[in-house]
């Protein structure tokens, strides 16, 4: 099934279920959340996509953009001064880019076709459990390396198969490149174990990283801007 989004290209990967604050000031996407807020554009809701290359800010800004991206939802807006606002959405569906179209708004709006989940090849109720125990063990391993703090928070234990890869990775810090993996992955047993595989690995490569003896204050110091 195909639709019609604005698009909202960002340097970060948009997953499903995941919050997304933004402070929006370009006058471009300031007519954007007014059309959203207004209901403009139809259900409140926009396309995020990450940029491949290029950047968020400036004209003609985007030089490409990864062609998997997810629909967010507007929930919240804050009226700045100087016509400001920051905005608080939720990642809901996938979609492929089929078509972009530059001139029918101030804003890139897309012709998109929704990405469903497929059926899994292989897949009963004891494999599932199986998966979502070791991907959730591994989100414990990779918070056991101090990285986040003390602060451990399972997802609900109610969390789905299909849900359950963006939760534990949204917890994490991703490359984009494995966040676009995760997003454009659609057997969601494939999901878990990718998920898996990244946590883990970031997990030995923190823990290797603290157990460097000597002290790294001295990188730490500000690079010029010169």
């Amino acid at each position: 099934m195909t639709d019609t989004l604005p698009l909202f290209p960002l340097g970060t990967v948009l997953l499903p279920g995941a919050s997304l604050p933004l402070h929006v000031f370009e006058p471009r996407y300031r007519q954007l959340t007014l059309d959203l807020v207004n209901e403009v554009v139809p259900d409140r809701r926009f396309g995020v996509v990450a940029i491949r290359q290029g950047w968020e800010v400036g004209e003609n800004n985007v030089d490409s953009m990864y062609d998997v991206g997810c629909s967010a939802l507007l929930q919240d807006v804050r009226q700045l001064p100087e016509g400001r606002y920051d905005i608080t959405s939720t990642g809901e569906q996938r979609f492929r880019l089929l078509q972009i179209d530059t001139e029918a708004a101030p804003y890139l709006m897309a012709r998109v076709e929704w990405l469903p989940d497929s059926e899994p090849a292989d897949d009963s109720e004891p494999l599932r459990d199986r998966l979502a125990t070791a991907a959730r063990s591994a989100h414990e391993r990779y918070h056991g390396t101090g990285l986040r703090g003390d602060r451990y928070e399972a997802p609900a234990a109610d969390t789905g198969a299909d849900r359950l890869a963006y939760a534990l990775a949204e917890d994490c810090v991703l490359s984009t490149e494995d966040r676009q993996a995760l997003l454009a992955e659609t057997d969601p047993l494939v999901r878990l174990r990718l998920v898996r595989k990244l946590m883990l690995r970031e997990a030995e490569f923190l823990r290797e990283l603290r157990a460097v003896p000597a002290p790294l204050t001295e990188f730490a110091a500000r690079s010029s801007v010169n």
